[in-house]
């Protein structure tokens, strides 16, 4: 059984688990299928605005596939959250990515 396959599996008890939602995510992207994990970061993040890692890796995509003005969007809205969740390694690391893809 696949990664993918075992978290859909844990998924049908834990359908809105943002840490499942996530690594699902993840396993999406290693396999090119860029469309499914943009739509569960998406998800997590509208459920879970403070599930900061998501806007890493959403954004990051986004960045992959040439949509930076949203990219740049999504890596300023997760250094708002990392601020208020008190998280300076998470805003740095975003603030970081961030500046890449502006410059």
């Amino acid at each position: 059984m696949s990664r993918i396959e075992k978290l859909l599996e844990y998924m049908k008890t834990s359908d809105k688990d943002s840490f499942l939602q996530h690594a699902l995510a993840l396993e999406y992207i290693k396999v090119g299928n860029d469309e499914d994990a943009r739509a569960l970061f998406n998800e997590i993040l509208l459920r879970e605005p403070t599930y900061i890692g998501s806007y890493y890796h959403l954004a990051k995509l986004l960045e992959r596939v040439g949509d930076f003005d949203r990219a740049i969007r999504v890596y300023k809205r997760g250094m708002e959250e990392a601020k208020l969740a008190g998280d300076t390694h998470a805003f740095n690391e975003l603030r970081a990515a961030l500046e890449d893809v502006e410059e």
